[in-house]
């Protein structure tokens, strides 16, 4: 199979994926509104209780939506990972997803187009919110901005190939939300996102533990050193090697034949 089967097959899921994100706007709103709400609402009330010292990557004292910022660009990331394990879902179920994979192209070829499809339209979301979030002047460095796409990007991949692991293991589209609700909200507020680890760590040494070992965190971290022009090889290494190991046990657990739902004969 020459080179120009494997990108033209590329170029046609990216395709696919951008046209189902044009056409299903309610999808881009919502990712905007729900970040938007943390930052202009929630930080807003908890600004004076929750103000931020000095810390690594700040050279100063910022407010509580600056650091909270790089955390909400990840929690974008999360939940379209995870809406991207959806439509993998539906796919599975009304066939399309079988469709794909009769190209004579390798299955892990597909798959791994499909989650860097998710990745690029994450990105396109977040850098939506980075520019809301600059007209309220909760500004990042402008390099910053552009160094923070490589490790956005990571994150976007690997919280995609989580996505697509968990969803191998969902046989009915109902068990979707209660499955995708009891992952996502706890990566999410487990980790340090809305609140320095030191902070966890002066709450609880048994949560500062958790919120240390979960790969979110590390996620978010990545990309807050990166958004500082600051490098976090210890983030980078955890981020890597997950995407290796989650991506590939999310290929060899993937069944197409798992239909979502098994119709009785006769139906």
């Amino acid at each position: 199979m020459n080179p120009a089967a494997y990108l033209a097959c590329l170029n046609g899921v990216l395709k696919r994926e951008w046209l189902r994100f044009y056409q299903q706007r309610s999808r881009f709103l919502s990712a905007l509104v729900r970040p938007l709400l943390w930052l202009l609402v929630f930080a807003a009330g908890f600004r004076a209780a929750l103000g931020v010292s000095i810390m690594a990557p700040y050279a100063t004292y910022i407010t509580y939506e600056t650091y909270i910022l790089p955390g909400l660009c990840c929690m974008i990331v999360l939940f379209n990972g995870m809406q991207a394990s959806l439509s993998m879902v539906y796919d599975r179920e009304m066939g399309s997803m079988r469709v794909l994979l009769m190209s004579p192209l390798p299955r892990p070829f597909l798959l791994i187009s499909k989650l860097a499809a998710s990745a690029l339209i994450s990105l396109i979301q977040v850098y939506a919110f980075l520019a809301i979030a600059w007209m309220f002047d909760i500004q990042p460095p402008l390099w910053g901005l552009l160094a923070a796409a490589p490790a956005l990007l990571l994150a976007a991949l690997l919280l995609s190939a989580l996505g697509l692991l968990l969803s191998n293991g969902i046989r009915q589209l109902e068990n979707f939300a209660g499955v995708m609700n009891f992952v996502i909200f706890p990566m999410f507020f487990l980790s340090s996102a809305l609140y320095p680890l030191w902070k966890m760590r002066e709450s609880s040494e048994w949560l500062y533990w958790i919120c240390s070992l979960n790969p979110f965190t590390h996620a978010v971290e990545l990309v807050r050193f990166a958004l500082y022009l600051q490098f976090n090889g210890q983030a980078l290494l955890v981020c890597l090697s997950l995407l290796i190991v989650v991506t590939g046990a999310a290929v060899v657990t993937f069944n197409p034949q798992h239909a979502a739902v098994r119709r009785p004969p006769g139906h």
